[in-house]
């Protein structure tokens, strides 16, 4: 063993005797976990206490969305489009907004609420968030009031229409049991040559 491999062995097993004797670390709070565990789920779950309006989300949006995502969510340039594209994903190059494809109304409130908006990210308060979210519903005649109220108590009520085509994960009990053992050895009692590729003008010949 190389003299500084013995000397870095040590060092290591030195620094991990090391970090146990100093007590390294502590047990996460209840309001640290808290602070962090932001995800909403599909079901609502998650979702903070808090509710607002489409007609109160279209000025909101107008103020902190509408520079790349247009007015009504049109999209700006090459800032993508948030809605319309209903009937499009069957096309060459679909649309996809919260209307035509998005799962679950989720992942539109989680991802808002801790990303957006651009460059002032997790800056929106929770009612703000509820707010844009209905006035995303009413552009993509999701909801046909504008002054539909949405709230962590009626989240779950909402299905966005592409929810059916997105299905869990199945391979592990459908597909994979499907499967038969590959053939690696001795597949074949005889192997039977029964054409050359010198006919096709693929392998040269001895002439070439």
């Amino acid at each position: 063993m190389s003299r500084f491999l013995s000397v870095l062995i040590l060092s290591l097993l030195g620094f991990s005797a090391h970090a146990q004797q100093l007590g390294l670390g502590r047990v996460a709070l209840p309001e640290e976990v808290a602070a962090w565990n932001t995800d909403i789920r599909p079901d609502g779950q998650g979702l903070p206490v808090g509710s607002g309006n489409a007609l109160d989300g279209e000025e909101i949006f107008a103020e902190k969305c509408a520079a790349c995502h247009g007015d009504f969510g049109e999209g700006v340039d090459r800032w993508p489009a948030l809605a319309g594209g209903d009937g499009s994903l069957t096309d060459e190059r679909p649309l996809k907004t919260l209307g035509s494809y998005w799962p679950y109304l989720s992942t539109a409130w989680d991802y808002i609420y801790r990303a957006m908006p651009y460059g002032d990210a997790a800056s929106l308060e929770v009612d703000e968030t509820y707010a844009i979210v209905a006035y995303l519903l009413f552009v993509n005649d999701i909801v046909s009031d504008e002054e539909f109220t949405l709230s962590n108590v009626n989240f779950s009520e909402i299905t966005l229409q592409n929810e059916p085509n997105f299905r869990l994960d199945d391979r592990a009990t459908v597909e994979y049991p499907a499967f038969t053992e590959a053939c690696m050895t001795d597949c074949k009692a005889s192997v039977e040559i029964t054409v050359y590729a010198t006919g096709k003008d693929v392998t040269p010949t001895e002439d070439d």
